[in-house]
């Protein structure tokens, strides 16, 4: 999502994050995007009917809310590491819960972290920007996209994920630069029209 017109606070936003995405790989002063998505729980009401040669699985369309759960996703693209938290709701307390994480235990060592974040509770136009959303889009193709009954289901099923995803070393390659936004991005950027 994008803005409608010319916004130079998206712009300077926008070119800071590009040029965080340009530094190099530093243990000491790592690149952490954070994102957050909420699951739908729900449980079926009949059993479904199993695959079959030419024939496949076959899920009733009702199904009982169970309420919703949310991820937080913490992503260090260089690294190819990433956590997600599972919590009940989205608070400011569950937010800061994931923050003290990743400080205090996730990034103890490190001098300096580089967090890349949308707006959690608002998100204004630049989520594309952080590759978290990215990596919760995977999430939800390959292992949310199905019904799952309840939280701690969840839990196991985002934390198996998790393991093998970082197990594989999945990192990201950036490629879309500031060089790229004033080109392909332009009618965003302010412009000084003479009198």
């Amino acid at each position: 999502m994008l803005p409608p017109k010319a916004n130079a606070a998206f712009v300077a936003a926008m070119e800071d994050v590009l040029e965080v995405y340009t530094r190099p790989y530093d243990p000491q002063r790592p690149q952490v995007c954070i994102d957050e998505a909420s699951k739908q729980l729900v449980a079926e009401v009949q059993t479904p009917l199993p695959m079959e040669p030419g024939q496949p699985e076959r899920i009733d369309y009702e199904y009982d809310r169970r309420g919703t759960a949310n991820l937080f996703m913490v992503f260090e693209p260089l690294a190819g590491r990433r956590r997600v938290t599972v919590t009940e709701r989205r608070t400011a307390v569950d937010f800061a819960n994931v923050i003290r994480n990743l400080v205090d235990k996730d990034y103890a060592e490190a001098e300096k972290i580089v967090l890349v974040m949308d707006n959690l509770n608002t998100h204004k136009h630049a989520s594309w920007l952080d590759m978290a959303e990215t990596e919760l889009s995977v999430l939800a193709r390959q292992c949310l996209n199905r019904r799952i009954s309840d939280r701690a289901t969840l839990t196991r099923e985002v934390a198996a994920w998790e393991k093998d995803r970082n197990e594989a070393v999945v990192k990201v390659d950036w490629r879309f630069t500031t060089a790229d936004a004033r080109i392909k991005l332009k009618r965003l950027y302010p412009s000084i029209q003479p009198k």
